[in-house]
């Protein structure tokens, strides 16, 4: 017997009394509302009749907005293209990889792959993707999220082949993407697809068996496979939008902009003004679960505005987080307000100066060495109010790479006198004089940088006598910039995509690597030992190999000059109950507000 559908009949009643009373009017009593209710189904009838006051509606809970900032404009919040800490944030709220890393562990954890397996080889995993994730996207004109329809009018899924095709279009050449060589480093025909020496896609080791399920073939059973098939580039993305189908017209890389962009993360893109600000809102559709939960935020906003400004709009009550320059440390740690809402961060990551080994005078080793050496560390986190004093490059909470307990020895120490005779060696060898160096150290805009590079100069200028120049530009166009090799230093960052040395060395400066184009240098030893390193199981053995290669890195050949490890401090009002990240990437589904 077929269920009844449900009937619904109402039946409004508004009646209104007005009480006078001597010589002047009473106040208004409320109008009451009466509604009748009707209910017909499965054989029988249910009258409910609610009486309150008339226009009295439940009304709405007040969206929960998070008002956050950052200093410049997101350079692309495309999977395939992104390459910085901001653009891929957004992606990981907008969408989620097969894994995903916990922000306060930094381990590894399923996402949208609910299972996997691992072939006697080793090097194939075979994943189950969850089938209950659909597609969606804002509607400007119902000024909500749907989920979006494909050609037949049903709710688009994930599935596995959505993953395929997000891996093969990072991986396409003509896509140009900067992580692509980390694709080609672990799965197996990646390097010579992404290389374009063939264009069958049927050579790469990635395939969906069936729409849940997804092959991908390793080249090695390296530790890191899981953590990088995680990562946003290898996340699905969306090919009829892309590339257009019967009843999709195709964006190109134009996907991501306001109304075209469709997501299937705990948020999805509701606005991107550019240089402006933009916006993610909740995700209705995203099931949630332990890993990534509901949000419960509504709306994250980012306004673009200089780190200077950021602490203004806070005091005046328009942001709910902050960062602020190291000139107002002190006020702000003896205010007896602000002082309590300081959250400290420790984001697994180093800041350093690249130096470019093939412009004169940092073509030369000593040079280089000399100017690692003059650099006061513990005086630059002093004036920074910020960061762990870093001697070598790779940060010690990845796995890995050294620490501080078992190589309290290792890398470049301050050594000023020892410097000077460095340089005075290449100075009498080339006959020229301090004065007569051409030295330009050029960093990306932004007030820390620029106080952070003023206190090197001033190092150097002190303990060797140099007086080098200082030049800025806008990130985007910087990070061009400083791989045409014009200018000899340039201020540089890593922040882990996975918490592994495999990350901060063999992907930094092997070749094809991520800063290899910047200091234009190359050596089979260092390559060598990565290689060993990706392979050794003994945790020991493996952190010594990274070790020797931080002694040729930051000391032998000072390719790199590392100044700290990432530790900082950002103001949150109280009402916001924030999970701070270990990780550099927060997670904002996580947080709530109160």
């Amino acid at each position: 017997m077929s269920r009844n559908k449900t009937l619904l009949a109402v039946s409004l009643f508004i009646i209104t009394a007005m009480v006078l009373a001597a010589c002047q009017p009473a106040p208004a009593a409320p109008d009451t509302m009466i509604e009748t209710v009707v209910v017909e189904g499965e054989g029988e009838e249910v009258i409910v009749v609610v009486e309150g006051e008339a226009g009295e509606e439940a009304a709405p809970a007040a969206e929960k907005v998070l008002r956050l900032t950052y200093n410049q404009d997101f350079p692309t919040i495309d999977p395939s293209l992104a390459w910085d800490v901001s653009g891929i944030l957004i992606i990981d709220e907008t969408t989620v990889g097969l894994t995903r890393q916990n922000e306060q562990t930094a381990e590894n954890e399923l996402a949208m792959a609910t299972d996997y397996v691992v072939a006697d080889d080793g090097v194939t995993f075979t994943f189950t993707i969850r089938d209950d994730v659909p597609w969606v996207r804002w509607d400007a004109v119902k000024e909500e999220v749907v989920q979006v329809m494909d050609c037949e009018g049903n709710p688009r899924m994930v599935t596995a082949d959505d993953f395929v095709y997000g891996i093969r279009r990072t991986m396409t050449p003509a896509t140009a993407a900067d992580y692509a060589y980390v694709q080609g480093a672990v799965i197996q025909g990646a390097e010579a697809f992404s290389q374009g020496e063939t264009d069958d896609f049927s050579t790469v080791g990635v395939k969906a068996l069936d729409a849940q399920t997804l092959e991908v073939k390793f080249i090695d059973p390296a530790v890191y496979n899981l953590s990088v098939i995680g990562l946003w580039f290898n996340h699905a993305m969306p090919e009829w939008l892309i590339e257009g189908s019967d009843c999709t017209e195709g964006r190109g890389d134009r996907w991501i902009e306001t109304g075209f962009f469709q997501g299937y993360g705990p948020f999805t893109l509701k606005e991107w003004i550019h240089d402006s600000e933009l916006t993610i809102v909740k995700n209705p559709f995203w099931p949630g679960d332990e890993v990534v939960p509901t949000p419960q935020i509504d709306v994250v906003t980012w306004k673009i505005i200089p780190t200077s400004s950021a602490l203004a709009e806070f005091e005046a009550g328009n942001l709910d987080v902050a960062a602020f320059p190291a000139g107002d440390y002190d006020r702000i740690m003896s205010d007896p307000d602000y002082s309590q809402w300081l959250y400290p961060t420790s984001t697994l990551g180093t800041e350093f100066y690249s130096f470019n080994t093939q412009l004169a005078p940092t073509d030369d080793v000593r040079v280089r060495q000399a100017l690692s050496m003059a650099i006061d560390r513990e005086a630059l986190v002093q004036v920074m109010k910020s960061g762990i004093v870093a001697n070598w490059f790779c940060n010690p909470g990845a796995s890995g790479c050294p620490t501080t307990a078992a190589y309290p020895d290792l890398g470049v120490a301050y050594d000023p006198e020892g410097a000077k005779a460095l340089l005075q060696e290449y100075l009498d060898e080339t006959g020229q004089t301090a004065a007569d160096l051409n030295i330009v150290m050029m960093f990306n805009t932004s007030e820390g940088h620029k106080m952070r590079a003023e206190a090197v100069q001033q190092m150097w200028k002190d303990n060797l006598g140099v007086e080098i120049q200082l030049t800025n530009q806008e990130w985007a166009v910087f990070k061009v910039s400083r791989k045409e090799g014009k200018e000899n230093v340039y201020r540089s960052s890593w922040v882990q995509d996975y918490p592994d040395a495999n990350n901060f060395l063999k992907e930094v400066f092997s070749a094809g690597g991520a800063y290899a184009d910047v200091v234009d240098w190359n050596s089979p030893e260092f390559d060598e030992l990565m290689t060993r390193a990706g392979q050794e199981a003994d945790p020991m053995a493996r952190m010594d190999l990274y070790a020797q290669a931080e002694q040729i890195l930051v000391v032998d050949e000072a390719v790199v000059s590392p100044l700290a490890w990432y530790s900082d401090w950002v103001i949150i009002r109280p009402e916001v109950k924030a999970f701070v990240s270990l990780t550099g990437y927060d997670r904002y589904e996580k947080w709530t507000i109160e």
